[in-house]
Parts: structure tokens; C-alpha cells; sequence
């Protein structure tokens, strides 16, 4: 599930990673966009609940410096040992530029190199190296973890994707049906048997299918209009589905971009419906090759008027031994 749920706060938590748990929920993975920090709310899930693994999904490579990233990773990895994962990733020109005042340039090689530094950082090497993007003088980890965590890198399109494959523990995917997982990893086939596909699933569990894909039309216009994921969509081969949102979202048409999604790319790529039809189609993204389906829990009217006892109901109902 990705952490924390909207609506509750991090200092409420505790009794949420605990319905997790007892729903049957192995990871819990956070973001980082304009909430809360990927780290802080993995660092309190690590206190309270010993069992379950960790992820950010993702820590953008451009936010901190490499050295602060590396030492980040190793406080988590220490914190949590043998069950931490660090998911990192490009991000967006807004989130690095707009919202962090950095450039936004050459995100393929910041993103290779930032991964090639914490391989070798969190491994506890020591690293004066002149990469592409950036120079690092004598560096070297106080603390290097004794468990140096899996490093999996965030990819859409197949350049990045091969990036993965050659040089992470894993990828990281988002904003894709399941009928289009074959298609990313038919770019990851080099990787090895341990290798970790994990992918972020927008879930509205409700059975108003209309409010869900108003939701739905939110979000996919919001995210489908950032140039890379245009770009994913036009690879996955949407160009004509999604060309009218993109020509009236270019002219400042908002209402005729929502207006242009058909209800079936909301329906592939918007988990919805019951608990049980919900829980059905993440299997059917992990039966597509997905060894970690990270749940988003989207609002729906009953969670946004029920308070924490819907939620843990929710929760308990969403989870299930057979996504382990």
C-alpha cells in the first residue's frame, strides 16, 4: 500500500500500518510529489511495524544532493535492516524545477548516475568519480548499512527501462494497465531472476463507477499531459485515444480534456468496483509479471465521511494473502 493514506495523520499512523498488516499487506512504499517526504513515513513504519518491507516509490535523483541521498538510504537501511528498498527516479519538470528551483536537464544520465553513486556508496566504497552530470571528491559513507539495500530505478519508456534491467535491483512502473506490462518488460529481459518489478495502482474501491472515473479523468489529466508519460502513452500506442485531451488541454480546455477520455483507458488504468473486483484486478497486473503491486488508495465518498473506522474496514477488506 502506499503510505501515508490522505486524510490521517502521520502521527495517527500506527493503528494504519497495523490494518495493514493484520489485512494481510507485505510493503508498505511511500512518494514524494508536494505531501509528505518519501522517508519520514517509512522511518515511523520501520519503528512500528518490524515486519513489513519498505520502498520509496519514488526519491527523485534532482532533490538532494547525491551524498544527502546516499545518507538517507543507509539511516533507513539501518533502521530497517534486510527490509528497505530505495525506489528513485527522474520525477517531473515540475516537482524538480517548478517546486525545488532545480534544472530539470539530461534526466536519463542524472538518473544513471545518481544510481551508479549509491551502488557504489551504500556499498561503502568510497567514490571520487567525475560522472556526466555531477563530480563527487572523496565521499564515503560513515555509516555504510551492513544490509545495503536494493536500489530500483523508476522507467517508462525502453531506454531507461534497459537502464534497469543492466544496472538496478529492480524497476519501478506507473500509470499502465495490466494488458501493458508485457510490453515494459519486454525491455528488462536481460535482468536477472531476482530482479523486482514493482508498480504503483490507482485503487478507488467503489461500486459508482461514475465517481470513480470522474476521479479518474482527474488524475489521468493531470498525469498524462506531463510530456514523459505522453510520451510512455504514445509508446504504449494511445497516440490517437489520447491526442483530443492533448489538443484541449493545449488550449486551456480543461473541461474538454476530461471530457475526451473514453471510460475505457478510466477503466484500465483506475482500479474500481467492490473490494473483491478491486483485489481480482491487481492480480491481474501481478499475473502480467508485477512481483510488487503497490496499492494507491484513491477517496471515494464512504472513506471521506466514514472517518478511521471505514478506513480500517476498507483496508481489511482490500487486503488479501493471495497479493503476497
Amino acid at each position: 500500500m502506499t503510505v501515508p493514506l490522505s486524510g490521517v495523520a502521520l502521527a495517527e499512523h500506527q493503528a494504519v500500518f497495523q490494518a495493514l498488516t493484520e489485512a494481510g499487506f507485505t510493503d508498505l512504499w511511500s512518494s514524494e510529489v508536494n505531501g509528505a517526504d518519501a522517508f519520514t513515513p517509512l522511518a515511523l513504519a520501520a519503528a512500528w511495524t518490524p515486519g513489513m518491507r519498505l520502498g520509496t516509490a519514488i526519491a527523485p535523483v534532482y532533490t538532494r544532493g547525491p551524498g544527502l541521498l546516499a545518507m538517507t538510504a543507509a539511516a533507513m537501511a539501518d533502521a530497517a535492516p534486510g527490509r528497505f528498498q530505495l525506489g528513485i527516479g527522474a520525477s517531473s519538470p515540475v516537482v524538480v524545477g517548478d517546486w525545488n528551483a532545480v534544472d530539470f536537464t539530461e534526466p536519463y544520465a542524472r538518473s544513471r548516475d545518481v544510481l551508479r553513486f549509491l551502488k557504489a556508496a551504500l556499498a561503502g566504497e568510497v567514490v571520487d568519480h567525475e560522472y556526466d552530470t555531477f563530480t563527487l571528491r572523496r565521499f564515503r559513507l560513515e555509516r555504510p548499512p551492513a544490509t545495503p539495500p536494493p536500489v530500483l530505478l523508476a522507467a517508462l519508456r525502453p531506454r531507461m527501462l534497459r537502464l534497469a534491467a543492466a544496472e538496478a535491483d529492480g524497476v519501478i512502473l506507473n500509470w499502465l494497465a495490466a494488458g501493458d506490462v508485457p510490453t515494459a518488460l519486454a525491455e528488462t529481459k536481460s535482468a536477472g531472476p531476482e530482479f523486482e518489478v514493482a508498480a504503483r495502482i490507482f485503487v478507488c474501491p467503489t461500486e459508482d463507477a461514475g465517481y470513480a472515473r470522474n476521479v479518474g479523468r482527474r488524475l489521468i489529466a493531470a498525469y498524462l499531459t506531463v510530456p514523459a508519460y505522453a510520451a510512455f502513452h504514445r509508446w504504449l500506442g494511445r497516440t490517437e485515444m489520447l491526442t483530443p485531451m492533448w489538443q484541449a488541454w493545449s488550449t486551456g480546455d480543461r473541461k474538454g480534456a476530461l471530457a475526451a477520455i473514453p471510460d475505457s483507458l478510466v477503466d484500465d488504468l483506475i482500479v474500481h468496483g467492490s473490494p473483491a473486483e478491486c483485489r481480482a484486478k491487481v492480480r491481474s497486473y501481478a499475473a502480467a509479471g508485477i512481483t510488487v503491486p503497490v496499492m494507491a488508495l484513491l477517496p471515494t465518498p464512504a472513506l471521506e465521511s466514514g472517518g478511521a473506522p471505514t478506513l480500517i474496514k476498507t483496508l481489511t477488506e482490500l487486503g488479501s494473502p493471495t497479493l503476497n
